[in-house]
């Protein structure tokens, strides 16, 4: 049975590396990043259906009426993200093994609606002091934005405890090491195709 395996940390823990290492390293297990729905403009070379699905504030609350996502969030005024049923529905009848990258209350109802085919994974920083030398030597924000992010790390730090496993990443290689095999652990041995060549004999 196919499976979902839920990534939450704070900004700033390398979770995006880790889940690009995973792809890499277990290719056998069909992976699918699962794709979110958004009613934000796109950014850059952004394409719908592949970053995400781009539909309107309008559409996006029409869809939450209609019960159509299993997560989603108002992170602004008619700023939408969330996940569609269809599309976690498709990947799983595709026999795909589905990755997200969301937040706590994300990994919380994704969990709850998916149970035991669910893993919820939170990546630890060894500590905020950690976090917060991350942070600055990515030089990507301003201080006050890096004082936001470590208040809003905290608060998800607090949470850690409602996950299935809590993975610090202090080291890189060992965290993609342990996580690697946590994944394993979890779905087991992956599907083979059939030997086509051998029944034809």
């Amino acid at each position: 049975m196919t499976k979902l395996i839920i990534f939450t940390a704070p900004s700033g823990t390398g979770k995006s590396t880790i889940i690009k290492e995973l792809f890499k390293r277990l290719p056998e297990y069909n992976f699918h990043f699962s794709i979110s729905a958004t009613s934000r403009a796109p950014r850059g070379s952004e394409r719908n259906g592949v970053e995400y699905y781009f539909i309107s504030p309008d559409e996006f609350r029409q869809n939450i009426k209609e019960d159509r996502f299993i997560e989603y969030e108002e992170v602004y005024k008619d700023t939408y993200y969330g996940t569609l049923k269809t599309e976690v529905d498709k990947r799983l009848e595709n026999k795909e093994n589905l990755i997200f990258d969301i937040d706590v209350a994300g990994a919380m109802n994704i969990k709850k609606q998916y149970k035991d085919r669910a893993l919820a994974l939170f990546i630890m920083p060894p500590s905020i002091e950690t976090l917060r030398q991350r942070l600055e030597d990515r030089a990507t924000d301003a201080p006050k934005v890096i004082e936001m992010r470590l208040a809003k790390a905290e608060k998800e730090m607090s949470q850690a405890k409602k996950f299935d496993k809590i993975i610090t990443n202090d080291d890189l290689e060992t965290c993609c090491k342990e996580v690697v095999e946590v994944i394993k652990d979890f779905i087991g041995e992956p599907e083979k195709e059939e030997d086509t060549e051998e029944d034809e004999k």
